[in-house]
């Protein structure tokens, strides 16, 4: 594959794919339990010090 082909296919179909990704990564904080999903995410650092303080 040419350095050309590849440039022109970065720039048609990478950008389309990356953005697809987007989208998805974006829209699934918005899924039905996703907020709470979230929350605990957030929260999950400080799970493993607590039970390291009271252990």
């Amino acid at each position: 594959m040419s350095y050309d082909a590849l440039r022109h296919f970065a720039d048609s179909w990478g950008l389309v794919f990356m953005g697809l990704v987007y989208v998805t990564l974006i829209g699934w904080h918005f899924l039905p339990d996703g907020r709470q999903r979230s929350a605990e995410a957030a929260l999950a650092i400080f799970e493993d010090q607590t039970e390291a303080d009271h252990g």
